[in-house]
């Protein structure tokens, strides 16, 4: 084989091995920023960028849970997912919050369960339990699609790593 070939192949195989993820470079875990809270927010991947759907908190109540009465108020909220299906494989975090968007309470809420047999076939219903249900002011949303975290470094080195998800919000997190 001539030089010229093996000048010409040579940056070809090293440009297949890193685009399989097989390269000297390593592997690299980063996390995506958390997007704004809201009651109404777009839903964004890893890169920031909206992935078409929009989460809605439609509205929420202090009531005892039917099922937990003597834990006193929980906070029941509806939402919908605007442009999502039922087959959608979206999810975000809502959190309770009080006036200074402390997270009082906060859980993974999913498209798929805003669809079913309720009153609004398209809404769905979460109850989130608080420490002190009289400081909520409202629910929020965080934009960050959580559905989908791919494998990190440590559990596979050779597929693994990239952009994740922010870390899900706790009870304190300023939001």
């Amino acid at each position: 084989m001539s030089s010229a070939r093996v000048f010409a192949v040579v940056p070809l195989a090293l440009a297949a091995l890193a685009l399989s993820g097989c390269s000297s470079w390593g592997c690299t875990d980063t996390t995506a920023e958390r997007g704004t809270p809201g009651a109404r927010v777009q839903v964004v991947d890893t890169d920031g960028r909206p992935l078409g759907v929009t989460a809605v908190v439609v509205d929420w109540r202090l009531r005892p849970h039917p099922q937990v009465p003597a834990e006193g108020d929980h906070v029941d909220f509806r939402f919908r997912f605007d442009g999502a299906d039922e087959d959608a494989r979206f999810a975000v975090d809502a959190c309770a919050v009080d006036k200074e968007r402390v997270a009082l309470g906060c859980d993974l809420v999913e498209a798929s369960q805003a669809f079913g047999p309720a009153a609004d076939p398209h809404t769905g219903d979460v109850w989130l339990a608080v420490e002190h249900p009289e400081r909520v002011v409202g629910v929020l949303f965080i934009p960050n699609d959580q559905f989908y975290d791919r494998r990190t470094c440590a559990v596979d080195a050779k597929d693994g790593g990239g952009v994740h998800p922010p870390e899900r919000p706790d009870r304190g997190d300023q939001l």
